[in-house]
């Protein structure tokens, strides 16, 4: 008698993403693992009358989907503010905004988010001005769709202590006026932290990715506050069949919350969440992360990366080009790091085996990032480091070949590039000028180039669901026609939402993949995939998803 299985999921058109047995039509799970995969008749010899048996009734079944670059206390909290996604015009942002006040009468700060750079219209910029009109007697802000730039109005400038504008670190900018006042315009998280901390929580959401600091004097009820925030957003990932997430913000709070969630048996995603360096001691930092990833190194809460910002984003020009903007001859943008610092930052991260990711839009950002890693090379010697690359929207060819030698993965998001998503194609594509599209957001050049890519949201700078994302990558147009056609198919969308993503993680040996002695993380989704034409797949959706054995949801 084979061995008795948990679970076990029948009449299934599985993707199991193992080369040895690609398809196959039930799987048999026990004590959170998978039994075996095969046909109907082999897999029903693990049933007895205990074991719970899903019919997937011809439907895709896969594994889980591993979301590889979010934002997840930040992702979490946005979950119950106003999202001004696709909304267009004055009077239609007024009236969001409006409604949405008078529902939350005693929000310290009204927070608005994915507003378009061009919501009022083409030529016509968002100021304090703007924002007072509309409410000028509460602190109110909006935040960009990049999460890179923050409108506020005066009374909310007023109280962080903005309005008579601030020095601050290289890439970062309060906009200010002619009449020398903070015009409202807040360029990168410099400028804008002191907002976010008017906030319900303080910014504590926000401390991950603005500082990588320790929020500090947390009282109980403040830390239950975020333990509830985490817990709706990580219900939020498992209704997309989502398995596993990798941060990419972070600092030791995050991780103890979710270790807290974990305790109360809560934890509906496997994370990993790393340290963000942005400033202060090297060594104390990189000596920080690890012992972080020494605490934290199971196999449902893990650490080990150091996430670093070298640049900005196109549409506010704080995205460091190689060349000048198309746009703003004279302009490059700004590093973050001089070339000497962020080697170091490299070379002390890489020395104590800790994995770096760095978020690098611009291709003068990009190579940068690559003369880093080559320093962490020469300095340490070659390992199996698994460096990363974080968005790489405009890329020069040679450093293709820079990425592939010093076997840096490139982890970008499908949801992004300008027209995908409800995307505006301008300002970004002025930004980046005609000459150099064909380098941008350039998937199949990565990929022909054997550079391992993996796919994702940055949720909550997109949807987090990867059905979406998956069909923008399956069904993205070139802007011209001379231009390379990136799409991809569905097989490569799948790949680098599970096995890659799972490598990007050192996890590659256990999960990612549906096969016999891996984790039994798996979405039974609602169609047969495979059989739907690219367009129809954004109405696909998880019927159930299983992380562990374990259902985290069910539709």
């Amino acid at each position: 008698m084979a061995v008795s299985a948990d679970m076990i999921i029948t009449n299934g058109r599985i993707i199991s993403m193992d080369p040895a047995k690609p398809h196959a039509q039930a799987i048999a799970i026990a004590k959170g693992r998978i039994l075996a995969v095969g046909t109907n008749s082999e897999i029903a010899a693990y049933q007895t009358s205990e074991t719970q048996v899903i019919d997937a009734a011809g439907a895709t079944v896969t594994p889980g989907i591993n979301e590889s670059h979010i934002h997840i206390f930040g992702g979490s909290a946005e979950l119950d503010q106003l999202s001004l996604f696709e909304v267009k015009g004055y009077d239609a942002m007024k009236s969001a905004i409006l409604a949405y006040a008078q529902s939350r009468p005693s929000d310290p700060l009204l927070m608005a988010n994915t507003c378009d750079y061009t919501i009022l219209g083409e030529g016509r910029a968002i100021d304090r001005h703007v924002l007072d009109s509309i409410l000028p007697d509460r602190p109110l802000a909006l935040m960009s769709p990049d999460h890179h730039t923050v409108w506020a109005n005066t009374i909310a400038l007023t109280k962080a202590g903005l309005l008579g504008g601030r020095k601050l670190p290289p890439g970062n900018e309060i906009v200010m006026g002619e009449d020398g006042l903070a015009q409202g315009e807040l360029r990168e998280h410099y400028a804008f932290d002191d907002v976010i901390a008017l906030g319900l929580n303080a910014g504590r959401d926000m401390l991950g990715l603005s500082t990588g600091d320790e929020p500090q004097h947390v009282s109980e009820a403040e830390r239950a506050f975020d333990r509830n925030l985490l817990k709706r957003g990580l219900q939020h990932l498992a209704a997309h069949g989502i398995t596993s997430f990798q941060n990419m913000d972070g600092n030791r709070y995050q991780l103890e919350l979710l270790s807290e969630i974990q305790a109360e048996g809560e934890l509906l995603c496997r994370g990993r969440v790393p340290l963000h360096y942005v400033s202060g001691d090297i060594i104390e930092q990189m000596d920080k992360a690890a012992q972080m990833h020494a605490e934290f190194s199971g196999e449902w809460l893990n650490s080990g990366t150091v996430k670093v910002f070298m640049d900005g984003v196109l549409d506010s020009h704080t995205a460091l080009m190689y060349d000048d903007y198309d746009d703003r001859p004279g302009w490059k943008g700004e590093a973050r790091f001089d070339q000497q610092t962020f080697d170091r930052i490299c070379i002390e991260a890489d020395k104590r085996g800790l994995q770096i990711a760095v978020h690098a839009i611009g291709d003068g950002a990009v190579s940068c990032v690559l003369d880093g890693y080559a320093a962490a090379r020469a300095a340490n010697g070659a390992r199996d480091s698994r460096h990363r690359i974080e968005h790489i929207e405009v890329v020069r060819w040679g450093d293709l070949d820079r990425m592939r030698e010093l076997k840096t993965i490139a982890s970008m998001q499908p949801t992004v590039p300008p027209g995908q998503m409800g995307l505006p194609l301008e300002p970004t594509l002025s930004r980046i000028g005609a000459q150099n599209w064909d380098r941008s957001y350039a998937w199949r050049a990565i990929r022909d180039a054997k550079i391992d890519l993996i796919f994702s949201t940055d949720w909550p700078v997109s949807p987090v669901s990867p059905i979406l994302s998956m069909h923008s990558a399956m069904t993205r147009k070139p802007w011209r026609s001379d231009l390379p056609d990136n799409r991809q198919t569905l097989m490569e969308a799948l790949d680098a939402y599970t096995v890659r993503g799972a490598y990007a993680e050192f996890a590659d040996g256990w999960k990612g993949t549906l096969k016999a002695g891996f984790a039994a993380d798996i979405v039974v989704w609602d169609q047969d995939m495979e059989s739907l034409d690219p367009d129809a797949i954004v109405g696909v959706a998880p019927r159930y998803t299983i992380c562990a054995g374990r259902i985290t949801y069910a539709a």
